[in-house]
């Protein structure tokens, strides 16, 4: 329940972001880089001017502040680009340059884009040392550096730390000015000074993470743990009697309020809380801030942070309560992971127990360790259905009727004489394909090395200050990346429906399903009909579910088996987000029978036209699929009838999801009915929120393809 106190904040939060304060912070950045830092050596110009337009945003304080700082992203226009700020232009065309073939694999999506983000980092080293005590750490590292790389890299993390006690020191004399004295005297001590209370920590970590995040400034960065580094400080204040657990509740609603109003409007950008779990030492890290958080987000109803909860083994009744309870009453927010499959997961890649159970989403659900990884933990996506239906048609895409050069495998269906024939070049296609991808990760690694050093976050990540490197050059313990093959579900499903209709029952050629699916199946609707009715995953067949999960194994070894240029693996990071409409306008008809234009299935969810048997079936096609493969999470997306989905329903369905080894759990249940209402008359439901795929949007603002995508999904009931 929000106190009083919360109901006001968040009207003046809301209030606050709608006066669109203007920033200058990027033209800043780039004008420092051009003029005011020009002739320093490389390394230092780009600290300085990072650390130069942090130290000149403007500083907003307000007397009801019980948390200090804000920034907000409403940049103007960039008159002139520094050209070593604007590296993501040479290593695209250096990436074009070795592989001209990527423009068409691109043009047709059956690669994408990279991105960046999606990392956690040690923000607690800000709070047990405070910066006066970690500058001591990195000033010590620096006078035995090993060499002049690890000691400008020492020197960019001292002026980052400089800036952000600027930054924090300008907010002291503001908030006098106001009459704030509480606030302006917890700044003088955090974060310069170690952290103390738990108010201290909330401030200390807010602070930091508005400056890390003007560094960084992706979507997918995020707290990662937080209730495990808070309630520490929490529990000694509770202990001495110095806040309650009510107290608390209004300083996490604050914090909250700050992180949403700082992003209010974009839905896509997640910055993900985890919260519950698994201690280091198998013990279970739910702790009262673990419910305080959950429940915050629920009452608060907005769209950041995201808060997802961590479920340990043998976790207790209230948790799995509570589970269901935001499943059923967080708007359409909810995301549940399961750690027993998770760790394990993670230390199938050979991470230690102690590590695999630190793990957190930096945001939709991209997992890593906290505090020791790169930032290239989804770097875009590949359309596995896609690549399916240019090896049945030998190349020739269905949409266009256009030949793909870059499509290796030109030997269409008719040329082969026995499925594991054909299954093994679509694997070997698909492989290459992948690769192409990953390998472009490394081009684009070598240019954040070299241009965007993130001095800040990579002092918090570890083992940067141990090697002098910073998170691209090799000072990340792990340096993963990750992506997505997405569609998976509807490969497995094509598949299965080629080996039973050509190669097993023979009830059609493979030049008839060639010309069929050229056709969408019009005047072959016998035919569409037969492949229909062979099973599908999703109805707890075994021998349907032994091809999904052969086909995703396979998949997910293209990740794990490749090495990168500091040695690190990539990791299978199985979602949707917004792709499904977009890998459906690229796709013809599929060889289970399914129409051209059709959606993809939602991660490892089965395709909603597979789930013809209930969602019992359905979560028992999904355990079988090799989770311990999916290092970098493997999303499902169960959407529910509001009228049937009662918490007792829920909770029983996570219940046996969780016993089957499944990973992470999303889903919505808000009625169809209510869907088609706010298609027609949006301005009735600006606050409708819905589960997209690894992220919460408010249904209006999401365009006409991805609502009817998200009607489309199957809606289990009794």
């Amino acid at each position: 329940m929000l106190s009083e106190r919360s109901k006001w904040l968040q009207s003046r939060s809301l209030e606050l972001y709608n006066q669109k304060f203007p920033t200058h912070f990027l033209q800043d950045y780039h004008e420092a880089g051009l003029r005011r830092f020009a002739d320093l050596p490389h390394g230092e110009k780009l600290a300085r001017a990072m650390a130069y337009a942090i130290e000149n945003q403007p500083v907003w304080a307000y007397a009801e502040d019980n948390i200090g700082g804000r920034i907000y992203y409403n940049d103007g226009p960039v008159t002139e680009i520094c050209p070593e700020l604007d590296y993501m232009t040479e290593a695209r065309a250096k990436f074009l340059a070795e592989y001209p073939e990527a423009t068409e694999l691109m043009e047709n999506q059956l690669i994408s884009a990279t991105a960046f983000g999606h990392i956690t980092w040690n923000f607690d080293l800000i709070l047990s040392l405070g910066t006066e005590g970690f500058k001591a750490k990195v000033q010590a590292a620096l006078e035995t550096a090993k060499d002049e790389e690890a000691a400008e890299f020492y020197n960019g993390v001292l002026i980052l730390l400089d800036a952000l006690q600027d930054f924090n020191d300008q907010h002291i004399a503001a908030y006098e000015a106001v009459g704030n004295t509480e606030l302006a005297r917890r700044m003088k001590k955090v974060p310069r000074y170690p952290c103390e209370t738990f108010e201290e920590a909330v401030q200390a970590f807010f602070m930091q993470h508005i400056v890390v995040m003007r560094e960084n400034p992706f979507g997918g960065n995020g707290p990662g743990w937080l209730d495990r580094h808070l309630w520490p400080y929490l529990e000694k204040d509770l202990a001495a009697g110095r806040c309650t657990l009510e107290k608390a509740r209004e300083i996490i609603d604050e914090l909250f309020l700050r992180l949403d109003e700082r992003l209010h409007e974009r839905d896509t950008w997640v910055e993900a809380v985890v919260v519950g779990g698994t201690n280091p030492d198998g013990t279970s890290a739910v702790n009262p801030l673990t419910y305080i958080m959950v429940e915050s987000v629920i009452d608060l109803n907005i769209s950041h942070p995201s808060v997802y909860i961590r479920v340990p083994k043998d976790p207790p009744d209230e948790l799995m309560k509570l589970c269901a309870r935001y499943m059923t009453s967080g708007n359409n927010r909810a995301q549940i992971l399961n750690d027993v499959s998770m760790i394990d997961a993670q230390m199938r890649t050979g991470k230690s127990f102690a590590d695999a159970s630190n793990y957190a989403c930096g945001g939709c659900m991209e997992v890593a360790v906290q505090g020791h990884s790169s930032d290239l933990l989804f770097v875009g996506w590949q359309n596995t259905p896609k690549m399916l239906e240019l090896m049945v048609t030998g190349g020739v895409c269905l949409r266009t009727g256009k030949k793909l050069n870059s499509f290796h495998a030109q030997k269409s269906l008719t040329g082969y004489d026995d499925f594991e024939s054909f299954y093994a070049d679509f694997i070997a296609e698909a492989d290459r394909i992948t690769k192409i991808c990953l390998y472009e990760q490394d081009i684009y690694s070598e240019m954040l090395e070299k241009n965007r050093p993130s001095y800040l976050i990579s002092s918090m990540v570890n083992d940067c200050l141990a090697r002098g490197r910073n998170l691209h050059g090799g000072g990340a313990v792990y340096h993963e990346y990750g992506g997505t093959q997405l569609g998976m579900p509807n490969v497995a499903d094509g598949l299965f429906a080629i080996k039973k209709a050509v190669f097993d029952e023979k009830f059609c050629t493979a030049q008839e399903l060639v010309d069929a699916l050229k056709a969408d199946f019009a005047g072959y609707e016998v035919l569409q009909a037969r492949l229909k009715a062979v099973p599908k995953y999703g109805i707890d067949n075994e021998e349907a579910d032994a091809m999904a999960h052969r086909v995703m194994s396979d998949f997910a070894d293209m990740y794990l088996t490749y090495r990168n240029r500091h040695g690190g693996i990539a990791k299978p990071v199985i979602l949707t987000f917004v792709y499904s409409p977009q890998a459906a306008e690229k796709l013809g008809a599929t060889p289970d029978g399914r129409n051209a234009g059709l959606g993809v299935a939602y991660g490892v969810t089965p395709h909603s036209a597979s789930m013809s048997q209930g969602i019992t079936a359905a979560v028992n096609s999904c355990g079988r699929m090799p989770f311990e493969k999916f290092a970098g999470g493997a999303s499902t997306m169960w959407d529910f009838e509001s009228s049937w989905a009662s918490e007792e329903v829920v909770e029983a369905i996570l219940r046996v999801f969780i016993e089957k080894n499944g990973q992470i759990f999303q889903g919505n249940t808000v009625e169809l009915a209510v869907l088609l209402d706010a298609q027609q008359h949006p301005e009735n439901f600006e606050h409708l929120m819905v589960r997209v795929g690894g992220y919460s949007a408010r249904f209006v603002h999401l365009d006409a393809k991805l609502q009817a995508s998200i009607i489309a999904r199957v809606r289990h009931c009794g």
